[in-house]
């Protein structure tokens, strides 16, 4: 327990996404892997401008070779066009034709030797073609492509039909084009004027590598795509796994403790996770087991205040009966200063339990400040002094150098501690005994101790003199003097600081007990935390 200053600057402002509040952890982390994935996937559209890339390199280089085509042909008769255009026709599985003047086709290389390339019927393919141009399809409609023109050979075969070789003639340059043939590959064709004359070349062929080349990227590309989209789900389900069942786990325990239908509530405490959630769901069970100890304390605590106040009660109406009954003054006096003392002690009673009960809470919102306990118990033993507190005990202190016994604490509290024990120490030390106080700082904490002349305390009783409304006072002591809660509450008060309070035998071997209080230095407060 520590006090606890919040501040907004040690806050800063997060950003606040209201739309996933109501979508689960695992969803979210899938949608951001997925996420990732999509965008890699979004490579498949970079292949429409791969493909676009190739088929503009085949254009400029069918510009190029129909250009040295033609001026080969211009120096050759008949004949050896002839053997040429077959030839080439031949070597590079095109079609090559020559038109004349008037436009009619003077030689094909589909006449002089058997085709090139056959356009093939979309209708005779098998289904996986006819799926591979859907997809095609697909693509170019994904990436907005311009519209390409299909190939169809004219019925009649005229230069005017062709609308590359009508533009190379009026230009006088190359002109290549490209279009779909019926099964949607590549037609590359171009045309150019001969040099010299009136006649025209023209030549077209099948792209279809082109089209298997991109088909085949595409299918890599989708297959990497796949498979990584596979293991990105897979280790995206694994580490929602390790992440929200874990939480699911902790919140439903979470939710038994604030029902309290379980009387004993479990936490897990993922013993085996050194992360984050392993560090929380410790930190949770730690929590709760505090909180049981919190409510198991409160039950007893207030089943003790019941037990305690009845005595004094019951002390109290028999003596309030026995006034309206007994005649004789003396028993009469008797019994008033029965009644009058019970109600000192329901007194003292009441304002110990008041304190006792509310003392935690108030540390809690409780700033801290530096006190130096050697001033505090030097005033307070003046104090003492001339209130005549101590019954005839001597006190020694030997106040330690300024700013060596100086802690972070609430003074009030700190004080009512010191006074708890210099109470204890005076009670139990024989008359004209001493009580002496050591503050020192060792080891970056400040050590108080109490040193009295009593009896001592047994080692079986050690830990049970802290507890609430324990009373074992030294023989003599008029019965409902002490409540048995100063040492609770002392204890209450230094653990509020992060310290600890403890009770032992002299160092030297004399008769007597020893109470230390250890606390945090100024420099080493702060607030633990367990890693367990």
């Amino acid at each position: 327990m520590a006090p606890a200053t919040v501040s907004q600057e040690n806050n800063p402002p997060t950003l606040r996404l209201g739309w996933t509040r109501r979508v689960s952890l695992t969803w979210r982390i899938l949608a951001v892997n997925v996420f990732a994935i999509a965008m890699l996937g979004g490579g498949l559209l970079y292949l429409d401008s791969y493909r676009e890339q190739i088929i503009q390199e085949r254009l400029e280089q069918e510009q190029q070779s129909i250009w040295l085509l033609a001026h080969a042909m211009e120096r050759l008769d008949t004949r050896g066009r002839t053997a040429m255009i077959r030839a080439v026709s031949d070597r590079y599985d095109s079609r090559i034709r020559l038109y004349d003047a008037r436009g009619r086709v003077v030689l094909d290389s589909f006449a002089l030797a058997p085709p090139g390339y056959r356009l093939r019927d979309p209708s005779e393919e098998p289904w996986q073609r006819h799926a591979a141009r859907l997809l095609d399809q697909g693509f170019d409609w994904l990436v907005d492509a311009k519209r390409v023109d299909r190939f169809v050979e004219p019925a009649r075969d005229r230069l005017q039909n062709w609308p590359e070789a009508v533009a190379a003639r009026r230009s006088g340059r190359a002109v290549a084009r490209m279009r779909y043939a019926p099964d949607r590959t590549p037609m590359i064709s171009a045309a150019i004027a001969l040099p010299r004359g009136e006649e025209v070349l023209l030549t077209s062929y099948n792209a279809r590598d082109i089209t298997r080349i991109v088909r085949a990227e595409r299918f890599n590309l989708t297959m990497i795509v796949l498979a990584t989209a596979i293991v990105s789900i897979l280790f995206s389900l694994f580490l929602a796994r390790t992440i929200v069942q874990p939480l699911r786990r902790l919140a439903s325990a979470a939710v038994r403790v604030r029902l309290g239908r379980a009387r004993e509530v479990v936490v897990p405490r993922l013993p085996s996770r050194g992360d984050e959630i392993g560090l929380l769901a410790r930190s949770l069970s730690d929590m709760s087991m505090a909180l049981r100890m919190k409510i198991d304390a409160t039950e007893a605590f207030a089943a003790d205040v019941s037990h305690e106040l009845k005595n004094p009660l019951a002390s109290l109406r028999s003596a309030l009966e026995g006034l309206a009954s007994v005649k004789d003054e003396r028993l009469r006096e008797q019994l008033f200063e029965i009644a009058c003392s019970d109600v000192r002690r329901l007194d003292r009673l009441i304002t110990d339990i008041s304190e006792a009960s509310r003392v935690d809470a108030q540390l809690t919102r409780t700033r801290f400040e530096p006190i130096d306990l050697g001033e505090m118990i030097e005033n307070l033993l003046e104090l003492r002094r001339s209130r005549g507190l101590n019954q005839g005990r001597e006190t020694a202190f030997a106040r330690p150098r300024r700013g060596v016994a100086v802690v972070m604490g609430e003074g009030t509290r700190l004080e009512r501690v010191i006074s708890n024990l210099l109470d204890n120490a005076v009670s139990f030390s024989p008359p004209g005994g001493l009580v002496r106080i050591e503050a020192t700082q060792m080891r970056g904490r400040v050590l108080v101790r109490v040193i009295d002349e009593g009896p001592g305390v047994p080692p079986s009783e050690r830990e049970a003199i802290f507890r609430r409304f324990h009373s074992a006072r030294p023989e003599g002591e008029e019965f409902g003097q002490h409540s048995g809660l100063g040492l609770a509450i002392a204890r209450t008060i230094v653990e509020g600081h992060h310290g600890t309070i403890t009770v032992a035998d002299r160092d030297d071997g004399a008769q007597g007990a020893v109470f230390e209080i250890c606390l945090p230095a100024k420099d080493q407060q702060e607030l633990p935390i367990s890693p367990a």
